[in-house]
């Protein structure tokens, strides 16, 4: 039985057909509306469980009655089968009813649509642009889909249960109480009408302190991982100090938001106890006088005060969860700002697989700037032909950066297009063009997964014996060997810290070109690709890189002109334009851009030899 409740829903099945909507409503709607059925049985199995304890007090009346007007020989062939019947309700019924309700939402609903909503949400986010993760704590974009996960989820759960016990429970009680004696009933109207205001006035306060609150919070999570991620620059820098206050800064923050929020809270409760109070006293007093008027039977008075004592308690059940429910729905309106974001960067509706059997790349007419008026590349036409080798040359901010990214499609240009072999970019998928093309960063970070898992990332479906052929190619196949991490994993199965931490930067640089090798695209893209190599290790390595551009098109970029010299050719930049392009022999002998560029570098002093082999 608890395995058929469990599969009821599979979460991380398939992919969502569509992303999540930004409204709060829409937003829930969205993932409610996929385990609808769920929630429908729990509104059916918490109808039960709510009609069920509403009939105690009843009973209880009722057995004071019963034994009040029956001698004890003549109470049981009597009043036998109903008293039997009620206790087959608190017997049997009413814990099949709990027990139905708690399968449905802890076996079928809490880890499933919990899970689910999350999944859906990763999916969704994991496919934004570059430029989002840009903008944001990565440790905040993380929490918030973890927290609202859960947080729907809850809010969904306590609203439905809450808006039974309080529909059912006051709708019993107004036509049981009225049944004895609409006096009985005052007291339960004005509590309702009381009871309505007290919330009118509460929820919306407590709903927007939440949302303040969740929002501090994410603020405060992101803020930590800030500092743990950076945690090399703060103890280099002696910076622990700053750290503090940066984070005690979104902590206070917190903290006055969440006073706020519990100020609310506690004027809420008073409002709430002191009504209740009011009814369970106004009540008795009212049910103590018909009694000694005679208008009411002491079973009367048996039922009245256990019925609003039940409502007092329901009551409070539900103040307390209105806290939790609208905390939950604060937290949810925040992770809609990270999850119900739309993709800005889109496959067009009929895009294609980008095919490559040359690998020509043409720059049209090509501008782009960030959303800047000055822009960063204007007008830039430029032609790589098949399997040439191009090195960038440029000072920083020359575009040589952007150019690249662009190429990738991690943003799209503000005019003029790019064609790989005659097939623009933008018309074709996102995840054939990266396919099609590798590329070693300067910054290399790795996943904190094993060195296996690493370098098997470039291809996922390599054997081992690929993977170690390719390490060998980049000169980390003798490192590997030696490594050794906390739990005792050693070589291959190593695991590496998170991006990498456990590893030099030229460990790194060398897995991450073993991943470029096993990858063996068609389109390389080298920037500053051994920067973060010793000498001897560089010239191995470079040895290496020469039999992996074989056949390729291939752009480097280096600000170590003697890495590139001996490309096909080489591409000055300045400013966002092309302004010289040639071989390296063919710019020195120019005197322009490249030529000054080089003799900073070499100190004046040309390297004949190398200007010789490459010319």
């Amino acid at each position: 039985m608890f395995r058929f409740f469990e599969t009821l829903v599979a979460p991380t099945a398939k992919a969502p057909d569509a992303a999540p909507p930004p409204g709060l409503w829409p937003f829930y709607w969205h993932f409610m509306r996929q385990t609808k059925g769920l929630f429908v049985a729990l509104f059916a199995a918490g109808l039960a469980v709510a009609l069920c304890d509403s009939m105690i007090p009843l009973f209880i009346g009722r057995l004071v009655t019963l034994v009040s007007t029956h001698p004890p020989d003549a109470l049981w062939p009597v009043a036998g089968w109903e008293m039997v019947g009620m206790a087959v309700l608190i017997l049997l019924i009413r814990p099949f009813a709990i027990f139905m309700q708690n399968l449905v939402s802890n076996q079928a609903i809490v880890v499933n649509v919990t899970n689910l909503i999350r999944w859906q949400s990763h999916w969704h986010i994991i496919r934004q642009s570059w430029s989002f993760f840009q903008n944001d704590f990565a440790g905040r974009i993380a929490n918030r889909v973890l927290q609202t996960g859960s947080a729907l989820r809850e809010s969904v759960v306590v609203t439905i249960n809450a808006v039974w016990y309080i529909a059912v429970y006051g709708t019993s009680a107004l036509l049981l109480l009225g049944s004895v004696d609409l006096r009985l009933a005052g007291p339960l109207v004005c509590w309702v009408v009381i009871y309505v205001t007290i919330l009118r006035y509460f929820v919306p306060r407590m709903r927007d302190q939440s949302r303040k609150v969740s929002n501090a919070r994410s603020l405060v999570s992101g803020r930590i991982v800030d500092s743990y991620t950076n945690i090399l620059t703060v103890k280099l820098f002696a910076r622990s100090r700053d750290e503090d206050a940066y984070v005690r800064e979104a902590m206070d923050e917190h903290g006055e938001e969440f006073r706020l929020a519990q100020r609310l809270t506690t004027l809420f409760t008073l409002c709430l106890t002191t009504t209740n109070a009011a009814l369970v006293v106004s009540t008795a007093a009212i049910a103590v006088w018909l009694w000694l008027e005679g208008l009411v039977s002491p079973g009367a008075i048996a039922m009245a005060l256990p019925l609003t004592w039940q409502i007092v308690n329901i009551a409070g059940w539900v103040a307390q969860n209105v806290t939790s429910i609208f905390e939950n729905i604060g937290i949810v309106q925040e992770g809609t700002l990270s999850i119900a974001v739309p993709h800005s960067l889109v496959d067009a509706p009929d895009a294609k697989p980008l095919v490559v059997d040359h690998g020509e790349i043409r720059f049209d007419d090509v501008s782009f700037g960030y959303g800047r008026e000055a822009g960063v590349l204007h007008d830039l036409d430029l032609v790589i032909k098949p399997g040439e080798r191009v090195g960038l040359v440029g000072p920083s901010g020359a575009g040589k950066s952007t150019l690249v990214n662009l190429l990738l499609r991690f943003f799209e240009p503000e005019q003029g297009r790019i064609l790989i072999d005659g097939q623009d970019i933008a018309l074709v998928t996102q995840e054939s063009l990266r396919a099609q093309i590798a590329m070693v960063t300067q910054d290399t970070s790795l996943l904190h997964r094993s060195i296996r898992e690493n370098i098997r990332y470039g291809k996922p479906e390599a054997t081992d014996a690929q993977i170690i052929a390719a390490a060998k190619q980049a000169h980390a196949d003798d490192f590997i060997h030696d490594l050794e991490d906390l739990f005792k994993r050693k070589g291959y199965d190593a695991h590496v810290g998170e991006r990498g931490v456990k590893l030099s930067g030229g460990q790194r640089q060398r897995v991450a070109l073993a991943r470029v090798i096993l990858k063996d695209a068609p389109i390389l893209i080298l920037d500053e690709a051994t920067s973060a190599l010793d000498s001897e290790a560089e010239a191995a390595i470079q040895e290496q890189l020469s039999t992996l551009m074989a056949g390729k098109t291939v752009i480097a970029i280096a600000h170590r002109l003697s890495t590139i010299a001996r490309m096909d050719r080489l591409i000055i930049m300045e400013r966002g334009r092309v302004v010289e392009q040639g071989t390296h022999a063919a710019l020195l002998a120019r005197g322009g851009v490249y030529a000054r560029l080089w003799r900073r570098q070499t100190g004046a002093f040309l390297d004949d030899t190398v200007a010789e082999e490459v010319s």
